[in-house]
């Protein structure tokens, strides 16, 4: 079947989406521990945004997990599935000129690697949201860790599932000893050049 495949090149390129739209397209790739901020900081990155004319969408784990990827589980072979997807209409979303702000727990190094050769190289800023489980489990608003302690939920990242740290991600903040705002400044000012 993929051989009566064919890559059309349609034409408003990316370029000149980037060009009408007066800024360039990338995919900022948040990861982390649950609780450790990535929807609160990609909401409020999105926000200083739009405030400064740059068309921006937020892709995030619970809404692609209620949306497109509904059947998939939280095994290994799932997770990797669930971030491929992602990873694939990420980076269409770049095609389109949109700065696309990812926000996914995404806790192994080979499904990171995978995301970023299908974005590409120059198109991923992977983002470590560096934060305790003691902080992450005391911001715990949906209860899952406690439900993952207590055997409720399985295969959960920080408690019976790993999370393996980014050697060298695009930059690291650590959230819980930074405000969001903090946070969102850094990012905002790391990713100027890249914008403009």
């Amino acid at each position: 079947m993929a051989n009566n495949l064919i890559q059309h090149t349609f034409k408003v390129s990316r370029s000149k989406q980037n060009q009408q739209l007066g800024h360039k397209s990338f995919v900022i790739w948040l990861t982390g521990l649950s609780g450790s901020g990535k929807s609160t900081i990609a909401s409020q990155l999105q926000l200083e945004l739009y405030r400064q004319n740059i068309h921006s969408y937020i892709l995030d784990g619970d809404t692609m997990r209620l949306g497109i990827n509904n059947d998939l589980d939280f095994t290994a072979e799932g997770r990797a599935e669930n971030l491929r997807r992602i990873a694939e209409i990420a980076k269409l979303f770049v095609d389109s000129g949109t700065l696309t702000i990812c926000s996914f727990i995404s806790p192994l190094v080979k499904d990171r690697k995978t995301v970023k050769q299908i974005i590409g190289v120059q198109d991923y800023k992977e983002i470590f949201l560096d934060c305790s489980l003691g902080v992450c489990e005391q911001r715990d608003v949906k209860g899952l860790y406690k439900k993952a302690r207590s055997g409720e939920i399985k295969n959960f990242t920080g408690i019976d599932s790993s999370y393996e740290t980014p050697a060298e991600p695009f930059l690291k903040l650590d959230t819980d000893k930074m405000s969001v705002s903090e946070c969102v400044v850094f990012i905002l000012n790391k990713i100027e050049k890249e914008v403009h």
